[in-house]
């Protein structure tokens, strides 16, 4: 998969922004990050919670491994050259899902 993929994927869940985050891109719901890539693509940072996390690292860990921010496990970096669409469009999913239910 390429970065593109990503963006049409994660740009066609309703109220979906793309925006520059530092030296990555992110995708965005309601201004809240629930995806980042690094701009020449390659991975993607998608930020599930715990049960897709361990679910995904147990069941194909050469594409998934878990993400940290400082000692915190905040989702999953994923191999996008080894990963199927399916399931790269299934966790941004998730991931907008729980970004659009939490409220300012």
């Amino acid at each position: 998969m390429l970065l593109d993929d990503v963006r049409r994927m994660a740009m066609a869940l309703l109220g979906t922004t793309e925006s520059p985050h530092h030296r990555y891109t992110s995708f965005r719901v309601r201004g809240r990050i629930y995806a980042t890539a690094p701009m020449e693509g390659g991975t993607l940072h998608v930020f599930v919670d715990e049960e897709d996390r361990d679910r995904m690292v147990v069941l194909y860990p050469d594409t998934y491994e878990k993400l940290g921010w400082g000692r915190k496990i905040v989702g999953l970096r994923v191999d996008l050259e080894k990963a199927r669409p399916d399931d790269v469009k299934a966790l941004l999913r998730i991931a907008w899902q729980r970004k659009l239910g939490k409220r300012s």
